[in-house]
C-alpha cells in the first residue's frame, strides 16, 4: 500500500495534536477524567483552548484520539487486502498487528481502567464502536456483493470489534486472538459435541 509523503504543515498539525492528546491522557491517569479541564490539559501542551477545539470535538474525544485512524485502517484492510485473501484473514491479520502491540503497552491496564471508571467515556465507547460496526460491515457487504445492511456482515464486524474486550485479561492475548477468529472461519465447537456451521457473508469472505 503506498502512502503519500506527509507534508511539514501536515507533521506539525500531527505532532501538535498528538501533544494534547499525550498532555490529556497523563492529566486523566493522574488526577482522574472528571478532574480535569481542557483548559489545563491545552497549559500543559502549551496550546490554546481555540486550537485544542481545531484537533478535538471535545473531553471524551481527548481519550480515543486514534479513532478516525483505526476505522480507516480496519476499512483499508478489509478494502486493499492481498488477492486471494479473505476478509477474515485480513481482519484477522490487521487485528494482530494492531492489537498486541497496545496490549503490551505499559499504560494499557490504566488507560483501560480509566475507562471502565468513567460514565462519559463508557458511554462515548459504545457510540464509537457502533459507528465502526456501521462503517466495517458496509465495507465487508460491498466487497461481497451484499446489501449494505447483510445481516452477517453485520455481526461479523461486530464480533470483529469485541474482540479486544473478549481477550482482555487473558495470559496470551495472541492465542486468544487467534482462537476466536478460527471460530468465525470455521464455526464453533461445542465442547461435547461436533461443529456448528459457521453463518457465513456472501461469497468473498
Amino acid at each position: 500500500m503506498t502512502q503519500t509523503p506527509v507534508g511539514r504543515r501536515e507533521r506539525k498539525k500531527a505532532a501538535t495534536r498528538q501533544a494534547i492528546a499525550d498532555a490529556a491522557l497523563r492529566l486523566f491517569l493522574e488526577h482522574g477524567y472528571d478532574r480535569v479541564s481542557l483548559r489545563e490539559i491545552a497549559d500543559a501542551a502549551d496550546v490554546s483552548t481555540t486550537t485544542l477545539f481545531k484537533h478535538f470535538s471535545g473531553k471524551e474525544a481527548l481519550v480515543f484520539d486514534q479513532e478516525q485512524d483505526n476505522e480507516a485502517q480496519l476499512i483499508a484492510a478489509v478494502r486493499e487486502r492481498a488477492g486471494g485473501q479473505g476478509i477474515v484473514d485480513a481482519l484477522r491479520e490487521h487485528l494482530l498487528s494492531v492489537y498486541l502491540p497496545f496490549a503490551r503497552h505499559p499504560q494499557a491496564a490504566e488507560f483501560v481502567a480509566l475507562v471502565d471508571a468513567t460514565p462519559a467515556l463508557r458511554s462515548y465507547a459504545e457510540r464509537m464502536w457502533t459507528r465502526h460496526t456501521e462503517t466495517l460491515s458496509a465495507a465487508i457487504a460491498a466487497e461481497c456483493g451484499a446489501d449494505h445492511d447483510d445481516l452477517a456482515c453485520v455481526a461479523l464486524a461486530r464480533f470483529v470489534l469485541e474482540i479486544p474486550a473478549l481477550v482482555r485479561g487473558r495470559p496470551d492475548p495472541r492465542a486468544a486472538v487467534e482462537a476466536i477468529f478460527d471460530i468465525l472461519a470455521r464455526g464453533w465447537m461445542r465442547p461435547d459435541g461436533p461443529r456448528a456451521s459457521p453463518v457465513r457473508p456472501a461469497a468473498g469472505t
